[in-house]
């Protein structure tokens, strides 16, 4: 698993040359692993609304649900200025952790941030959204 791992961080460094972020000039790549194995990529794409913007890591997700996809094992994560190397960590931001949290297992869903090849964080979801909010929430709930 170590090869595959070692792959998406790869991919995500490269899924950054795909961002359109014209206003920030900040590039972001994610690669997500499937469970099927695949590995859906996604880059951020801003927008002259900037409330319209989409992040790399909910593109990513979005594209893969909406392509049947919907049990994922890990998602890699890069970030920097755009046409330069990362010159530090792309953590997800608020909202992308809790779209992870829709779809993923927060005990065993792995996230790498990427500075490079050789450089990066590993966490699972549990850690950087901890006491959170998902669907688990919702099962016992009964309509009136």
């Amino acid at each position: 698993m170590d090869d595959v791992f070692k792959k998406i961080r790869l991919v995500s460094m490269e899924a950054r040359n795909y961002s359109y972020c014209p206003y920030s000039g900040y590039s972001v790549g994610a690669a997500l692993l499937c469970e099927s194995g695949r590995i859906v990529v996604g880059s951020n794409i801003e927008n002259a609304s900037y409330s319209a913007t989409v992040c790399a890591e909910r593109t990513a997700f979005f594209k893969a649900v909406s392509e049947g996809e919907k049990k994922f094992t890990a998602i890699a994560i890069s970030g920097g200025p755009k046409d330069m190397e990362s010159d530090g960590y792309a953590y997800p931001c608020g909202i992308c952790r809790q779209v992870m949290r829709e779809f993923c297992d927060e005990e065993n869903f792995k996230i790498f941030v990427v500075k490079s090849e050789d450089e990066y964080e590993e966490y699972l979801l549990k850690d950087l959204l901890p006491k959170s909010f998902g669907p688990n929430n919702l099962q016992n709930t009964s309509k009136k």
